[in-house]
């Protein structure tokens, strides 16, 4: 297996790992940053786990093409501009599991651009 390879494993496998400590602990005064890779046509992570009340940013890179993200049941919207990082600030007022997609056509696949929001008490 390739050095690439292995690197683009280790770092998705991070990425996924980091979605699931969002509810952790984090010290006052800070705000945890979610990593989010977008791609032709997938999501990664494809589900964020967040605390109600708890602010938090969605950090983006988009690896290929021109992207959306869009959360409508949140009041939340981002567009991906490859080679550029995009923030979103997001503090959830309400519990539930909220569809976010890409809103933006990005190719054939598109309609399949889709993810999960799971806000918890």
């Amino acid at each position: 297996m390739s050095t690439a390879k292995v690197i683009l494993i280790l770092v998705a496998g991070v990425m996924v790992a980091a979605s699931f400590f969002v509810n952790a602990s984090v010290p006052a005064g800070t705000t945890p940053t979610i990593h989010v890779t977008a791609r032709k046509f997938a999501y990664t992570p494809s589900e964020i786990i967040l605390k109600r009340g708890q602010p938090v940013i969605l950090e983006f890179t988009s690896e290929d093409v021109l992207m959306g993200f869009n959360v409508p049941d949140l009041n939340a919207r981002a567009d991906m501009i490859p080679g550029q990082i995009t923030r979103l600030r997001l503090v959830p007022q309400k519990t539930g599991t909220f569809l976010f997609h890409c809103d933006i056509f990005c190719g054939a696949g598109h309609e399949e651009m889709v993810g999960t929001i799971v806000v918890r008490d």
